[in-house]
């Protein structure tokens, strides 16, 4: 499994909030056991003191992705290394998947768990998955959805670094209502031209019309 597909991980626990709709899922111990997807040996490890601890990690990597989003990879940068040196990791080499039919491993880097509890382990695999994302496509591919009020964190992939929203849904929204918006705006103006045209017939001269 490549570093950088842990990435994911960030993005999963950022989402897990909501702030402009005042929403957060991520209130009990089988939410946090949740995120962690197939790792559920980690998972177990979950208690209720893990519920406060990533609460404040997702904060600090929807920080990360707010610094992007605007433009600040410096800031992005420093936020998501702070992370890292709190949060260390020990990659190590490993061959899961075997790749012909001698058997010979398909070796690849693993993030090994060493953590003391469930969140460090989280935090580690998601900053660390994150930095090499950042890293080998750049920080302007971290961002956050311009649906409001979604703003939920994605990492672009596409080819021509044009993502802008999370998700399908939320393009089509976003669409559908700018579609809108040009419809009213040129609706307004059509009113407005007929008034004006009533306006400077009804101020012509009698001697006039």
């Amino acid at each position: 499994m490549e570093l950088a597909y842990y990435s994911d991980y960030a993005v999963r626990l950022v989402n897990t909030e909501q702030p402009e709709r005042g929403s957060d899922s991520l209130t009990t111990v089988e939410a946090v056991r949740e995120l962690f997807g197939p790792a559920q040996q980690v998972a177990r490890r979950a208690t209720d003191s893990d519920v406060t601890r990533l609460r404040t990690v997702r904060a600090r990597l929807r920080a990360v992705f707010e610094a992007a989003d605007t433009g600040d990879e410096v800031l992005a940068v420093d936020l998501l290394n702070a992370l890292m040196m709190e949060f260390p990791v020990s990659p190590q080499i490993s061959g899961h998947e075997y790749r012909d039919d001698d058997g010979r491993p398909d070796w690849h880097m693993h993030i090994a768990d060493h953590a003391a509890n469930a969140t460090a382990s989280y935090a580690a695999t998601a900053c660390m998955g994150l930095a090499f994302h950042l890293t080998e496509l750049g920080v302007d591919r971290l961002g956050l959805c311009e649906a409001r009020p979604c703003r939920n964190a994605y990492l672009d992939t596409s080819t021509n670094r044009s993502r802008r929203y999370c998700s399908d849904r939320c393009a089509t929204r976003a669409n559908v209502a700018a579609y809108r918006a040009r419809k009213r705006l040129e609706s307004e103006r059509s009113a407005l031209t007929g008034r004006t045209a009533e306006t400077a017939q009804d101020s012509t001269p009698a001697t006039e019309r």
